[in-house]
């Protein structure tokens, strides 16, 4: 019961940042928004390792990877959408 609650709280995190993203609160370049996307990544990661959920620990192992470049290219400076 409390790895569903602490994998809840992973869930949470990611779907904040999204929602805020989507209405316009904020954008992909933001600090706050990937760190959330990383932290709840990192979570959602453990608990698939801890229960041996391949296609989760791709999905959200990934999602990790993604999400901590971008909050390392936001701390050096940059911008992780790139010159688009």
């Amino acid at each position: 019961m409390a790895l569903q609650a602490i994998s809840v709280v992973g869930a949470i995190a990611i779907l904040v940042a999204y929602a805020a993203n989507q209405f316009g609160w904020t954008d992909t370049s933001n600090l706050p928004y990937q760190v959330a996307n990383l932290v709840g990544s990192g979570i959602l990661v453990v608990v698939a390792v801890i229960e041996v959920q391949w296609g989760f620990i791709l999905l959200e192992g990934v999602w990790a990877l993604i999400s901590a470049w971008a909050v390392v290219t936001i701390l050096r400076g940059g911008d992780p959408a790139g010159d688009h």
